[in-house]
């Protein structure tokens, strides 16, 4: 279950919401929303020097040509600048509007890496994205063409209507009561719509989620033979998308039936009334036929109201699903400039009865009290879902803990600042993730100011040159996106090449040497202790060789320490650490 924040907040809420996070759309907005006045005032040109044409130029026996001529070219001159005005205000809002969704997308993607991994894994990877990328699309779209089209219309309905107002007050009542049923039901269909397309974003990243990960695992899915189940799983997450869609789109249509007939009764009652006006000699031919031109203008954002309103209602949607990332409190907090700045040098580490839960779970960690001298060297051991990895996360504050504390240099780790942590505390994972790129680009993740050279004597000195050597490009080879151009030994040993280069005061290894082929481990074995030696390490191991070259070896079973000391004291000893030894013994032999 997505432990992200929701809260069900009014559309007007959510855009007053959404715009406070986007300073940059307001700033020139003045400019922007002038330039869409004198746009809007230009479009009501063509009716006046018609009325005009007809009501004066027409007047007399004879046309008045040099009148009518001047008429046209007035009217000419005012659709070139309204023109203009529409593409100055076109190119202000693109601008504004491109500018303050960056920041809003920015401020996503940094929140989502802000927030703990156990809130990054409570929802889809691919339904997260989609939060800072399709929803962020879908604002942009309706900003650039919806909230273009909603400034222009008021304008457009506002102008007409005054117009119209002028010309007849009658006729231009006549109209407003043709569309004021209209303007009462469409309240209703904002409601409707505003549900709807939030299930269509939901549905839209489901089946984003579903689409990464079959393009992700599409080796897993070929070696199982799982293509048939993992179609089924694709077409139910596009079905569901198209099926939220559909209903949204329904609502759609039932809304533009209603304004095209509200505008067939207007123009019909305007041409009945208007002749008997005309009769009656309370409205000129000229004032009517201009009439006719205001109706358009003033029907045209009506019609457009139906499109505008479904973008709105999605665009609305997608800020519900940001906001509700940036809502969504940080539970691992970084303490800021009020936390400690640890001095760089040997590193003690103590756990103090400390235990953990994930949400709705049973204990995975339970009063966990260990002292970790400087410069010692730890193996952690114990059966798959004993607690180790949960201990490696709360050590690297990818986590905290939900009871008891954990202290650095006598320190609470929740006290020190991430940049402080980062560069004392460094973490090989398990799986070596590296990113599309360069092999030296991804080594220099661990000191981004590395030479090339640096980058080498690392590689020499952990016994890797050759290997290196053996690459089709050396330090050029690109790895592949996730590294896949790689082997899985050869991501990791590119994992603890960051990790040396980075220099960390504790050396933190989750398995690092789980996918090393044995003649690679050994060459590593020796790498290694050149690399923990005047740091603390801490290894949280499957292999025999690991636990042996320990100062102090901490075997987990079912979240407690069960058993601690060094690997000669412990395998005399019945107990879990034994029985592990004489299985990596037997494995060791087969």
């Amino acid at each position: 279950m997505s432990t992200l924040h929701r809260i069900d907040r009014s559309a007007l809420a959510t855009v007053r919401q959404g715009l406070a996070l986007t300073p940059e759309f307001r700033q020139g907005l003045a400019g922007t929303l002038a330039l869409a006045a004198l746009a809007t005032v230009g479009k009501i040109i063509v009716p006046v020097a018609v009325q005009q044409t007809i009501d004066t130029g027409l007047k007399g026996s004879a046309p008045d040509l040099p009148y009518i001529r001047a008429a046209v070219l007035v009217c000419a001159v005012a659709v070139v600048l309204t023109a203009l005005c529409a593409y100055l205000m076109n190119v202000r809002l693109y601008r504004a509007t491109e500018t303050s969704l960056a920041t809003l997308r920015v401020r996503g993607f940094r929140h989502v890496h802000d927030l703990s991994v156990l809130t990054q894994n409570s929802e889809r990877r691919g339904a997260l994205v989609s939060r800072v990328t399709g929803d962020v699309d879908q604002i942009s779209a309706f900003m650039q063409w919806g909230g273009l089209m909603v400034i222009v219309a008021l304008g457009q309905v506002l102008v007409a209507t005054v117009l119209m107002f002028v010309y007849s007050w009658q006729l231009a009542l006549t109209v407003w009561l043709c569309f004021l049923p209209l303007m009462i039901v469409l309240p209703r269909f904002q409601r409707l719509l505003s549900g709807s397309y939030t299930v269509v974003r939901e549905r839209a990243g489901d089946m984003l989620a579903a689409v990464g990960e079959s393009v992700v695992g599409a080796a897993v899915i070929r070696a199982h033979g799982s293509e048939a189940r993992t179609a089924e799983r694709l077409d139910a997450a596009i079905d569901a998308n198209r099926a939220a869609q559909s209903r949204a789109q329904r609502i759609v249509a039932t809304v533009f039936p209603l304004t095209e007939i509200a505008a067939a009764v207007a123009v019909a009652a305007v041409v009945l009334l208007g002749v008997r006006l005309g009769v009656a000699g309370d409205i000129t031919a000229g004032r009517l036929v201009a009439f006719l031109f205001l109706i358009t203008l003033f029907v045209s954002p009506m019609q457009l109201a139906t499109e505008v309103l479904n973008e709105a209602q999605n665009a609305v949607a997608g800020w519900r699903r940001i906001l509700g990332v940036l809502d969504t409190p940080p539970d691992v907090a970084d303490p800021g400039p009020a936390g400690v700045e640890l001095p760089r040098g040997p590193i003690s580490i103590s756990f103090e009865r400390v235990g953990f839960s994930y949400p709705g779970g049973p204990p995975v960690l339970s009063e966990v009290s260990v002292d970790i001298p400087p410069c010692s060297r730890v193996a952690v051991v114990g059966e798959t879902g004993s607690g180790k990895t949960t201990f490696a996360k709360l050590l690297t504050r990818l986590m905290d803990p939900v009871e008891g504390r954990i202290v650095v240099d006598g320190r609470d780790l929740r006290e020190v600042r991430f940049s402080s942590l980062r560069r004392r505390i460094v973490m090989v994972p398990q799986d070596g993730f590296l990113f599309d790129g360069t092999l030296e680009e991804n080594i220099r993740l661990g000191r981004p100011s590395a030479t090339g050279a640096e980058i080498g004597l690392a590689l020499t000195e952990l016994g890797l040159a050759d290997w290196l050597e053996g690459l089709p490009a050396g330090l050029a080879t690109r790895v592949g996106q996730r590294g896949e151009a790689l082997s899985a030994g050869e991501r990791q040993l590119v994992a603890l090449v960051r990790a040396y280069l980075a220099d960390p005061d504790l050396l933190l290894l989750d398995e690092a040497t789980s996918a090393v082929d044995p003649a690679t481990e050994v060459r590593l074995a020796r790498a290694l202790e050149g690399v923990t030696r005047g740091r603390t390490a801490v290894s949280i191991a499957h292999r025999l060789s690991t636990a042996e070259a320990a100062d102090e070896v901490l075997v987990f079973d079912r979240g407690r320490i069960a058993q601690r000391g060094p690997h000669a004291e412990l395998v005399g000893e019945p107990g879990v650490y034994a029985g592990l030894h004489a299985s990596w013994t037997m494995a060791s032999r087969s």
